[in-house]
């Protein structure tokens, strides 16, 4: 599956329970907050260790993932309503990041 088909399957999946009023961007990103809200929840008490080894715990693992697609979905639905290509400006935010921040330099180079 493709971004724009997941982006095409939340459209349809939207207009047919008619949510496509209450898909602004005010909300689709308080929504989005919320969700990332319950993500970080999910690791904010475990040590470096336990949240590493988030997978050894199935109830853990199992809300992560939820969490995680819940977060992941909000963004894109987001996106789309801004009109916003996600692949794009990532690609574009890892540019200017590839400049903001070189590699650092090994003994010996220039």
């Amino acid at each position: 599956m493709t971004l724009e088909d997941l982006t095409q399957r939340l459209r349809d999946f939207a207009a047919a329970r008619a949510w496509e009023p209450f898909h602004t961007p005010k909300n689709l990103t308080m929504a989005l907050s919320g969700e990332v809200g319950e993500l970080i929840s999910l690791f904010q008490w475990l040590t470096p260790e336990e949240a590493t080894d988030w997978r050894s715990d199935p109830e853990l693992e199992a809300n992560v993932l939820d969490e995680i697609a819940d977060v992941t979905l909000y963004l894109v639905q987001l996106a789309n309503s801004l009109g916003i290509d996600l692949l794009a400006a990532a690609n574009a935010k890892i540019d200017r990041n590839e400049i903001r921040f070189p590699p650092p330099k090994t003994v010996g180079e220039d």
